[in-house]
């Protein structure tokens, strides 16, 4: 029982990692319109890694009609896919909660004029 215990924690501290790679691997994924990567645009609301490498991507698009959708879906499976141990990527769109400038970092408002 006590090993099953230490297994589960070790899945866990590994998904941990792959989860913290995909996130530096999404920081590669530029939105071509702001130039700016979907990490600290603040479009990536959650990574998860099951235990059999298969990674979600909670995201959201600054407009429910983002022309760049689907290249954006394509750009962001290849680089989590890129991640050694990731088997597949799902895409989760959610609208709720609704995109603000508030979601970007201090660096993405910084890059884009926006003052604080």
């Amino acid at each position: 029982m006590a090993e099953e215990k230490k297994t589960d924690n070790a899945k866990h501290i590994d998904n941990a990692k792959l989860e913290d790679q995909v996130e530096d691997a999404l920081e590669q994924v530029i939105d071509p319109e702001l130039g700016i990567d979907l990490v600290n645009l603040g479009l990536i609301y959650g990574i998860d890694v099951e235990d059999d490498g298969v990674c979600t991507v909670t995201m959201t698009l600054t407009t429910m009609g983002c022309p760049i959708g689907d290249l954006l879906d394509q750009a962001i499976k290849r680089a989590v896919k890129s991640v050694d141990g990731v088997t597949d990527c799902k895409i989760n769109l959610v609208w709720e909660p609704a995109w603000s400038i508030d979601r970007m970092s201090k660096f993405a408002k910084i890059s884009l004029g926006i003052h604080m």
